[in-house]
């Protein structure tokens, strides 16, 4: 396709202009996002709590995942796309890792797949560079650990906790991840992070200080319908649109105003004789 952007890319935008992401998780949502320019369309395991209803991103499967994923690939944009694995797909062993990224290339046709966590997940990450599938980090506020968080807290607030960040994140770029995003973190802490590695920073909730940023299309957009996190900037509110909309659509048909003359097709004239009542002979009538 021409003008794809790929993972060489992105890697590539150290130096700028900064990086665009946004989720999608249908074939309308990533054409929108494509016609929109963004630089990465992200398939987030965040579908569990937006399109799904559930309350955290633990729901999401490898099925409900891919089935997500394949509907924004065939929309077959220029932007690239990053599937997220969802919890415990990457997480027993190397092998089973590989198997499920390797489904998210191949049955989801996407261009890199989306791993959180810091460290303790290099095995699972050179094991599918090694696969040569590339792959996208995630630290700081990893909603897949919100169990352990205790809820969905900022993280590397205190100095102990940033130094642990700023090693994982050190770690992650010297094994080969093409860049990493930077979730629920101080702003200085993402300055820091971002300056000492080579590979691009994404933010959410980190600052303006990333290589880029990423927000949920449901929040950008304004079809959340409960609390916006603090990072959020709402760039339209569709939701509220498309409840007015859908009550006018109510009352149009109420009223009997629609559909009108333009939203009705027209048939051949001698259709028009079957309104006319057919004459009925009465029983003692001869033929």
């Amino acid at each position: 396709m021409d003008n794809k952007i790929t993972v060489p890319a992105i890697r590539a935008r150290k130096q700028g202009p900064k990086i665009t992401m946004i989720t999608a998780y249908d074939t309308p949502s990533a054409i929108i996002a494509d016609r929109a320019g963004m630089d990465i369309i992200l398939v987030g395991d965040s579908l569990a709590t937006t399109v799904l209803g559930f309350e955290d991103t633990l729901p999401a499967t490898v099925e409900s995942m891919l089935h997500h994923t394949s509907a924004v690939t065939r929309a077959r944009p220029k932007s690239l796309v990053v599937a997220d694995m969802p919890w415990l797909s990457y997480h027993i062993t190397a092998e089973e890792t590989i198997r499920n990224a390797g489904r998210f290339i191949r049955e989801g046709r996407v261009d890199a797949v989306k791993l959180e966590g810091g460290r303790k997940r290099l095995p699972m990450i050179e094991a599918l560079l090694t696969a040569e599938i590339p792959v996208m980090g995630h630290l700081g506020l990893t909603p897949q650990s919100v169990l352990m968080m205790g809820g969905y807290r900022v993280q590397g607030k205190k100095r102990s906790a940033a130094e642990e960040l700023l090693a994982d994140a050190r770690a992650l770029a010297q094994a080969g991840i093409f860049s990493l995003v930077l979730e629920g973190i101080p702003a200085t802490l993402a300055e820091i992070i971002t300056k000492e590695i080579a590979i691009p920073t994404i933010g959410i909730g980190a600052g303006p200080h990333c290589d880029g940023q990423v927000l949920v299309f449901h929040d950008a957009l304004g079809f959340q319908f409960g609390h916006y996190p603090k990072f959020v900037r709402q760039y339209a509110n569709l939701g509220e649109q498309a409840i007015q909309a859908l009550e006018r659509y109510r009352n149009d048909v109420q009223a009997g105003s629609f559909p009108g003359e333009r939203e009705s097709y027209r048939g051949d004239a001698d259709i028009t004789q079957l309104l006319n009542p057919v004459e009925q002979k009465s029983p003692d009538q001869p033929a």
